[in-house]
């Protein structure tokens, strides 16, 4: 599934895309469904998911990048 037209596409690159759009149900289930660029545009996204009704949250988080 892409969100954002295509610019939240999911892939492996989290430098390029370090922002996720998680979602969590009612059972407390977690997702991710989308990886932005900005934080603005996740969190533009997660706004007009949460605002679909109740039952689901969807909140924005930044991957963190471990070095080996």
């Amino acid at each position: 599934m892409q969100a954002g037209g295509g610019r939240g596409a999911m892939n492996d690159s989290g430098a390029a895309l370090p922002w996720l759009v998680i979602r969590q149900d009612g059972n407390g289930n977690r997702y991710r469904v989308g990886r932005y660029a900005t934080k603005d545009e996740a969190q533009k996204i997660a706004d007009n998911l949460d605002a679909r009704g109740p039952g689901r949250l969807y909140w924005v988080e930044r991957v963190v990048q471990t070095t080996r």
